[in-house]
């Protein structure tokens, strides 16, 4: 029996684009037992995973160093065939090379590569304009196959149920939040958006703890009647299964546009400073990119958000219409199909 590690301790986001991983692994080696490595906070969006067979969590914020130390002694013990570091960072690229693994895969921007077995090249944008997630499967390809396999999240029955009361009328989610200033659509444009959307609709605001302030400051300015926070009261998965009954979900580009991926929910995601060709763009079936109409001198102004737009302007946000965002509604911004039945 096969032994592999996945790691992958970056944020929300990128966990969900490492799924496609553990789920091609499973297809090729069924009897394997393929284990998770992530930061803490982050082990909800893979509990009770149906093809992990750990999920080994990696404390970042207390003792690092510690920790980090006590994390490669566990992975030596492990004795891994295979460990698959999909990060480019120097803390993750010492656990593989040191990881004692018959063969260590990451890839060739890892401080640490040089010491990895297989060096896989990462490259953003360019003419291939690959997704995060294509990039990321290259690096099992050499003892797979070149087949496709989507991000995948598995909510469970309670996760499903804690969602169904909001989902008894049809409505859409708003996660308005993004930890880059420069990803984040404005406060003022999510507001006048939400006014024109037509009545009837419902409207749950989605989000963590952390975006409630801003959350419960849109529902003040917009004086929207059937508009909810729920921001903060759902867990990870609770608002993936929520997602997945949406008539459309607004995302930044953000941790919640690759919950919509994962869920295959209809999806429109708004791109400020960032573009999709740097391949993290939205996989659902239905989904819409949202931009500017207009080629601008300065955009993308880099592959991560900043706090302030370096050039002072921020035209790339504050020009998108909400023309646009209203005629991915599933029928145009006129319809009533949205209405409660």
């Amino acid at each position: 029996m096969q032994k592999f590690l996945i790691i992958q301790s970056a944020f929300i986001g990128d966990v969900v684009l490492a799924t496609p991983l553990i789920e091609k692994l499973r297809a090729r080696f069924p009897d394997a037992e393929i284990d998770f490595m992530l930061r803490k906070g982050n082990e909800s969006l893979l509990l009770h995973h149906p093809f992990l067979h750990e999920v080994i969590v990696w404390n970042k914020k207390q003792d690092k160093l510690r920790n980090l130390l006590s994390l490669l002694l566990r992975i030596r013990r492990s004795r891994y065939d295979k460990v698959i570091n999909v990060q480019r960072f120097a803390s993750t690229g010492f656990l593989t090379a040191f990881s004692a693994a018959r063969e260590t895969i990451g890839f060739d921007k890892n401080p640490f590569s040089f010491l990895f077995s297989t060096r896989i090249t990462h490259s953003v944008g360019g003419s291939g304009n690959l997704h995060e997630t294509e990039r990321n499967l290259q690096l099992i390809s050499h003892f797979t196959d070149q087949t496709y396999f989507r991000p995948v999240l598995y909510p469970s029955l309670e996760d499903y149920a804690f969602a169904e009361p909001y989902a008894k009328e049809k409505f859409i989610t708003l996660s308005p939040a993004s930890v880059w200033f420069t990803k984040q659509y404005p406060f003022d444009q999510w507001v006048s958006f939400i006014k024109k959307i037509p009545a009837g609709c419902r409207i749950f605001l989605l989000g963590g703890a952390t975006d409630t302030t801003l959350c419960e400051s849109i529902q003040e300015a917009a004086h929207r009647p059937q508009l909810e926070i729920l921001a903060g009261r759902l867990s990870f998965l609770q608002s993936a299964a929520l997602m997945a009954k949406a008539e459309m979900n607004y995302v930044n580009d953000s941790a919640p546009m690759h919950l919509a991926s994962a869920m295959n929910a209809p999806v429109t995601a708004i791109y400020c400073s960032t573009v999709p060709e740097f391949g993290f763009g939205p996989l659902s079936d239905i989904r819409h990119v949202i931009q500017i109409d207009s080629t601008l001198y300065c955009r993308p102004c880099g592959l991560h958000g900043y706090s302030s737009c370096p050039e002072g302007h921020f035209r790339c946000a504050l020009e998108i219409r909400d023309e646009q965002l209203l005629n991915t509604l599933p029928a145009g911004p006129d319809s009533l199909l949205l209405h409660a039945d």
